[in-house]
């Protein structure tokens, strides 16, 4: 499913009506028919309920307008309250909406004085529900005058709220909220999915989303400039591995995971048979030497192999060439998850990276060896994709993780280019962003991965679904929609633990693949 920033809806929207002949009044009233649908499916029965619509001048106006003619054809009780603009001064298609909406019963009038707020604060009360089309995506910046006063009352009304477009103070591009925007209890946005409605914390003031068909041509949809995506099941479906009936393992591919240390050897455990439940044949774990009987002991499934040593959990150069001979002969390598961070491991994480020629999952400690020489990564051989949660990213580029969250598409895409790497920018939600442009806002999990080694976990498969004959980008891909279903599926809200998520692995890719 395609996402869209502002000005890319902009251009659609001109486009449909300059190339394509849609006039833009048959695409608000298809958008105003929508909210007064999703409305009509908010309420048991609409006929007699009071819907009081908030309108500000705009088009994001023009579909409450079109709203709220149509909820009268239901059969509710309407009454429309006009921020920060007479009603003569409407103009465009909204115009034409506020028009139609005055030949019928509706009761609409502009806020122009403290009296009238009293009423439209009387009217709320008594609301059977309420609907915030007062900005939608023109919003941006912070509230202030009779916008912020509407908010204000839409949210001290405590009714429920269904919001046109995007709830207004939320910004439809990042996601990031003005004080008192409207929390809305659903948003039913046009066309196509903004990208702001799905990053965080925009997307705890949507509510439910519904996606309105608005008549757009689904040529001019489909052939759009975004290279954005929400991650969805039929994504992921063309893009897994399938097995042959007859394949052995040799078939279903070979990784190598090159991680642990001790104290931190539970990472490469849970790494490691992540890459199994994840469907590759041969799993192979290269350890410090001091950890390999601990790890040897833990996973049954995996070749544990031991690296050596300057001193306990610390790699020696002649580490090097073991990993990358082994590494060179399998499909990937994932490197990191609690290898450690001294500077004589740091160093062989380095020298590894310009030496592997297979494709390589990048997590972790091998991420810190990265901080200060991410050089290294346009002089690599091998295609790579990092996986940094937003601190190490803010420490890989030396900014604040503030600003990380604050920006994760466009960071995740700028990088993701530069460095000629698949980017996974883990977090709520995660972000895969690719060489190519293309960039995957991923749309599984919860708050339940919110616990020590779930991206241990994530490494591990996306290096077992490596291994399976499909590229790296794909892999990411797959592998992060799978992590958060995984979890989803396991119906864990709080407290699953990160060993128990790969246990259901092989569900979610079952579901995924039968199309459930």
């Amino acid at each position: 499913m395609k996402l869209v920033n502002l000005q890319e809806m902009k251009q659609l929207d001109q486009l449909a009506t300059a190339e394509y002949a849609v006039p833009g009044i048959l695409l608000m009233d298809n958008a105003a028919q929508a909210v007064a649908d999703a409305v009509n499916d908010s309420l048991d029965d609409l006929d007699g309920e009071s819907v009081v619509v908030f309108c500000g001048g705009g088009n994001n106006g023009g579909d409450g307008f079109g709203a709220a003619r149509w909820l009268q054809n239901y059969g509710a009780r309407v009454r429309v309250f006009v921020i920060g603009k007479e009603l003569e001064a409407v103009t465009g298609d909204a115009a034409a909406e506020l028009a139609m909406l005055q030949k019928t019963d509706a009761k609409v009038e502009a806020i122009a004085g403290e009296d009238d707020w009293v009423v439209a604060e009387l009217a709320a009360a008594k609301a059977d529900i309420l609907v915030d089309a007062l900005a939608g995506t023109g919003f941006h910046g912070e509230l202030e005058g009779d916008l912020l006063r509407a908010c204000r009352l839409l949210n001290d009304s405590e009714k429920y709220i269904v919001a046109v477009d995007v709830p207004t103070g939320v910004n439809a591009d990042n996601g990031a909220v003005s004080e008192n925007a409207v929390r809305a209890d659903k948003t039913v946005t046009m066309a196509l999915l903004k990208t702001g409605l799905l990053l965080y914390p925009g997307r705890e003031y949507c509510g439910d989303i519904e996606l309105a068909d608005i008549g757009m041509p689904a040529k001019m949809v489909e052939e759009c400039a975004s290279k954005k995506y929400r991650l969805t099941d039929d994504i992921v479906r063309e893009l897994l591995p399938l097995r042959k009936a007859d394949a052995h393992k040799g078939d279903a591919g070979r990784a190598v995971i090159c991680a642990g240390s001790p104290g931190f050897a539970g990472a490469a455990a849970l790494s490691s048979y992540a890459a199994v439940k994840a469907g590759a044949g041969l799993v192979a774990l290269y350890t410090p030497l001091s950890s390999r009987d601990v790890l040897a002991g833990k996973l049954t499934e995996v070749m544990v192999h031991g690296l050596l040593e300057r001193m306990p959990g610390i790699l020696g150069g002649g580490a090097t060439g073991d990993v990358v001979k082994n590494a060179n002969a399998a499909d990937v390598l994932a490197i990191g998850p609690g290898l450690g961070t001294s500077e004589s491991t740091q160093q062989v994480v380095r020298d590894i990276l310009l030496q592997v020629q297979v494709p390589v999952v990048i997590d972790a400690d091998a991420l810190t060896a990265l901080q200060g020489h991410t050089e290294i990564l346009a002089q690599m051989q091998a295609a790579k994709v990092l996986t940094p949660h937003p601190g190490e990213m803010a420490r890989l580029i030396g900014k604040e993780i503030s600003e990380i969250n604050a920006d994760r598409i466009n960071i995740a895409a700028q990088y993701a280019q530069e460095w000629n790497a698949v980017l996974v920018l883990k977090g709520a939600p995660t972000v895969i962003a690719c060489p190519d442009g293309s960039v995957y806002v991923n749309s599984t999990g919860s708050s339940a991965l919110a616990t020590g080694g779930s991206g241990d976990v994530l490494t591990g498969i996306i290096a077992g679904l490596a291994a399976q004959e499909i590229t790296l980008q794909e892999a990411a891909v797959c592998g992060v929609y799978l992590h958060g279903k995984a979890a989803d599926i396991s119906g864990i809200d709080i407290g699953l633990a990160a060993g128990e998520l790969a246990q259901f692995l092989p569900e979610a890719r079952h579901e995924v693949l039968k199309g459930n």
